[in-house]
């Protein structure tokens, strides 16, 4: 339904306007094939939406017609303006898509109606008119029309009859037609009221007048106006006010001056400068006269001043009076006060002060009362409460007004000592040494906080009493008193000012107390591990101990109950020999638990050693080797930690290895197990002994001896050089646990004939390098495991071979003539005292190098060359040896002697010597690559080879 709603065929725009145009459009229809019933045959009447818009066909549209109808009438539209318009058709919920859009313009028409003209400038003979230009709808504004009616004083009833009926109904007449935009009239009659109206012209027609609006022309000098009026006045401003002329008319705009002369000048000054009726005069003195006139003006000119008038400021408030002052003493209840008057009184004198009084601080919330009104600058306040603190504070008044206030004087009537206290009461039950007692503070706290209280006890029948508390706390904890006795309590409060008097007695008995403190407990040891301690009663304080309470400990600070009862000793079992204790006891009764007795020391006799708790194998890293022949298949290496000697120092140490016989070492706690038998277990236990007798033996621990070490392989040679020497040993890595694997250890001799370690570790081949040549080596190598580092081979001697001499450089070719030259190269050095000669092959063309010289000679001649051949020469050198055959070096790189070329011109000879030399450079030029050169050219090849393989590895396999 919704692609059918979008079938909609595109709108027509017909009966174009200016400011209107009718649109008419076709339903949707049903595409071809289908039926060509039209939709709106459906039950579900259409509707359509038309949009138009005035920025293009993808611009905003804006719906401005919604209806069932083919039709629209398009209104208010703006002339000469190019609209887009598109219509959309909705049924129901659903809407199509909006048709194509159909453009068209609207017409042009005549001009808007233009605002009024306004005043720019005028005088009383002339007005000057502008206005701006209204839209012009699509045609150019040619020309203005301004009308203008006849001014107010000539528009009579009879004069607009007889005006109406030789004019018609409209009473303005033109006064100017014309392109520009504003106009100047002329010879107009002052103070008189006009009347405009505009309208403007294009090619399509007049536009509509614009409102009516009216203009004065200016007046003559208005009259001297009246003297202005007092309307209001204040300390420091004058509110004045003034009527306009009577003879000039409303239509006049009128303007003011208003001068002022204070008292003493000789000269008016302008104070106000406008159109306003009155005028507010500040900043001016207080109680001081001044003088006024108003003159008025307009655009012809101004008027004469008008009569002066007078008047007066009011007088200012006092300023506040100084801070009052005590004078005399104050007292608890009255203090005297005196104040100064102000230092300004404002222009007017004082007629009254007024003091205020207050009770309690500037921070809290005060309330303040009237304490005295009159002309006195002193005053007595009385009523007071002593220990108070009061404020005070005063302000005057005059004509002006009533003064600030003046500082407060704060003042603190003295205090008197508090009155009686009430009894102290008890509070709790009391104990037998001690009561607990509360009270209240005094109703009367003589005008300051009290501050401390004094706690007297004495025993009834009895004058003299003893302070037991003073402080600021109103309840105690009175201690040191005898139980099941009486006691009398008297208080007294005491603040500032003193102490108040005694309160009334107050009568406590104590209770029954705890038991007192016990003597300190005995003690007797009846064994290294059994103490007995026995205790007396202590006094009992009037009831009877039920109980006694044992703490036992090895730290002083740290014991705990070890028994609990009736009975006057105990005795601890299970104590450890040779060790300090500590031991106090306390008795118990139905009031409570007495404190303990002094802690006593007791320490148990000596005795055996404790058994050894745990025996390890000995390192070899841990120390030194216990023994000098130490070998693990042969010796166990057992340490243990040392037991408690329980007071007795330890003298042996028996060890047991079960059908062996038993060892006895000294007081060590290591030692090395010889003569045994290798890769076999054996049990072992320790019992420590000392002055005493013998301790437990420990528990019984199983340890194993290690097999024996592998013995050392044969060392051989199997590649040499001048430097280097390749050993090798045994038949290569076995197939064993890595626990069994064999690693060797091989040694090389020094000049001192001292062995160093070259390798060690589990390969079978070493490469020593470095070396010297022609001298000799001596090797040695061992083989160890886990069962220990066996035995070194015997010493092996290898020697090292002379080494060849260096590679000679390439030598250098110079031809002499068509049939000899000359070969020449760098020296070598001799090498050890050997001498060193040097061969020289040449080939020609391709066939094989021949040798062309041998000996010592860095250069030689060469003859009988063929013309027209190449050459190729290179040289080596060779190491003569006194005792052993001559040794040769690798040959040089090859070098080339070109042909001679033959010229015909006649200075043929020159240039077959010039040829001769240029093939000779050019043949040093091109000399053969390097060793170092062919390896690095083979490496890159390889390099580029291996980047292509991955490459095509990476694009056909892995992807």
């Amino acid at each position: 339904m919704q692609a059918l709603l979008s079938t909609i065929s595109k709108p027509e725009v017909s009966d174009i306007q200016a400011r209107g145009a009718v649109v008419k459009w076709s339903g949707p229809t049903r595409p071809e094939g289908e039926s060509s019933i039209n939709v709106e045959d459906k039950p579900n009447p259409l509707s359509y939406e038309v949009s138009i818009s005035i920025s293009g066909n993808d611009g905003n549209y804006q719906s401005v017609h919604s209806g069932e109808e083919l039709s629209a009438t398009l209104q208010d539209l703006r002339p000469a303006t190019d609209y887009h318009v598109r219509v959309r058709a909705l049924c129901n919920c659903l809407q199509g898509s909006p048709s194509e859009a159909a453009s068209f313009t609207t017409l042009s028409c005549e001009p808007d109606l233009p605002n009024p003209p306004r005043k720019t400038s005028g005088t009383k003979n002339t007005l000057v008119l502008q206005w701006k230009a209204p839209c012009d709808n699509g045609s150019k504004i040619q020309n203005y029309i301004l009308q203008n009616s006849f001014p107010t004083f000539c528009l009579n009833p009879l004069f607009f009859f007889f005006f109406l009926k030789g004019k018609g109904t409209d009473p303005h007449e033109q006064c100017y037609y014309g392109p520009l935009k504003q106009y100047r009239l002329t010879k107009l009659s002052p103070a008189t009221r006009y009347s405009f109206r505009l309208a403007a012209k294009n090619d399509m027609g007049v536009s509509e007048f614009s409102e009516v609006v009216e203009m004065f022309t200016s007046c003559s000098v208005p009259l001297p106006p009246l003297p202005p009026e007092l309307e209001v006045a204040g300390v420091t401003w004058l509110c004045l006010k003034w009527q306009r002329p009577s003879s000039s008319p409303k239509e006049d705009d009128i303007n003011y001056v208003l001068e002022m002369e204070e008292d003493g000048l000789v000269r008016f000054c302008p104070s106000y400068d406008g159109d306003e009726l009155t005028f507010t005069v500040r900043s001016l003195h207080r109680s001081t006269k001044y003088k006024f006139r108003v003159a008025a003006y307009n655009s012809e000119g101004k008027s004469n001043p008008s009569p002066v008038v007078e008047f007066i400021t009011h007088p200012d408030r006092p300023s506040s009076p100084c801070r009052p002052v005590i004078r005399g003493r104050v007292l608890p209840h009255s203090f005297k006060m005196v104040w100064e008057p102000p230092k300004d009184d404002g222009g007017a004198e004082v007629t009254k002060y007024v003091v205020e009084l207050s009770e309690g601080l500037s921070g809290e919330c005060v309330s303040w009362g009237l304490a005295y009104s009159g002309s006195a600058m002193d005053h007595v306040c009385d009523g007071l409460k002593p220990g108070c603190t009061y404020q005070t504070r005063v302000y005057c008044i005059s004509e002006g007004g009533q003064s600030p206030l003046s500082e407060t004087l704060q003042v603190q009537t003295p205090a008197v000592p508090p009155g009686p206290c009430q009894p102290p009461r008890l509070a709790g039950k009391p104990k037998a040494r001690e009561v607990q007692l509360r009270w209240a503070p005094p109703q009367v706290d003589g005008g300051s906080p009290v501050s401390s209280y004094s706690l007297e006890a004495s025993e009834p029948q009895c004058e003299e009493s003893r302070e037991v508390y003073q402080g600021p706390d109103m309840d105690c904890s009175v201690g040191g008193l005898m139980p099941g006795r009486t006691y009398c309590f008297r208080l007294k409060a005491a603040n500032k000012a003193g102490f108040g008097p005694l309160s009334e007695r107050c009568e406590v008995t104590t209770g029954p107390g705890a038991p007192e403190q016990c003597r300190i407990p005995s003690t007797t040891c009846k064994s290294p591990t059994c103490v007995v301690v026995s205790w007396e009663s202590p006094q009992c304080n009037g009831a009877p101990v039920t109980e006694f309470r044992l703490e036992w400990g090895a730290v002083e600070g740290s014991m705990q109950v070890c028994y609990s009862g009736p009975a006057f000793s105990h005795e601890m079992k299970g104590l450890l020999p040779a060790t300090s204790y500590f031991c106090r006891v306390q008795a118990v009764n139905v009031a409570g638990v007495g404190p303990f007795s002094d802690a006593v020391h007791c320490q148990t006799p000596c005795s055996v050693p404790a058994g050894v708790s745990s025996i390890y194998i000995l390192k070899e890293e841990s120390g030194t080797r216990p023994a000098p022949m130490y070998s693990p298949s042969t010796c166990l290496g057992i340490c243990w930690d040392p037991p408690c000697d329980h007071g007795s120092p330890i003298t042996s140490y028996l060890i047991d290895l079960g059908e062996r016989q038993p060892i006895v070492v000294g007081p060590v706690t290591k030692h090395v197990i010889q003569h045994l038998q290798p890769d076999t277990s054996y049990r072992i236990r320790i019992q420590a002994l000392n002055s005493l007798g013998a301790g437990p033996f420990s528990h019984t621990f199983k340890m194993k001896t290690k097999p024996l070490p592998p013995p050392p392989p044969r060392l051989e040679c199997t590649a040499f050089s001048h430097q280097t020497l390749r050993l090798k040993w045994g038949d290569g890595p076995t197939k064993s646990a890595s626990s069994d694997a064999l690693q060797y250890q091989l040694q090389m001799g020094d000049r001192n004939g001292r062995f160093i370690s070259m390798y060690k570790g589990p390969c079978h081949i070493h490469k020593v390098q470095r070396l010297n040549e022609s001298t000799s080596y001596t090797f040695r190598i061992q083989a160890f495991n886990e069962a220990g580092e066996g035995p070194f081979s015997s010493v092996y001697t290898f020697t090292t071979p002379r080494s060849p001499p260096a590679p000679v450089k390439a030598p250098k070719v110079e031809r002499l003539d068509d049939n000899s030259c000359e070969v020449t190269w760098e020296a070598l050095p001799p090498m050890k005292g050997d001498p060193v000669i040097y061969t020289l092959q040449s080939m020609m063309g391709n066939s094989e190098f021949k040798q062309a010289y041998k000996g010592s000679s860095t250069s030689f001649h060469i003859h009988n060359l063929q013309p027209n051949s190449d050459y190729r020469f290179r040289v080596c050198a060779i190491r003569q040896c006194q005792d052993a055959p001559e040794l040769s070096g690798p040959y040089s790189p090859t070098v080339t002697l070109s042909p001679q070329r033959v010229d015909a011109t006649p200075g043929g000879a020159s240039a077959a010597a010039l040829a001769s030399r240029t093939g000779a450079e050019s043949s040093r030029s091109r000399q053969s690559l390097t060793d170092e050169q062919c390896a690095f050219l083979l490496l890159m090849v390889f390099a580029v080879i291996a980047i292509l393989i991955a490459f095509v590895i990476q694009y056909f396999v892995i992807k």
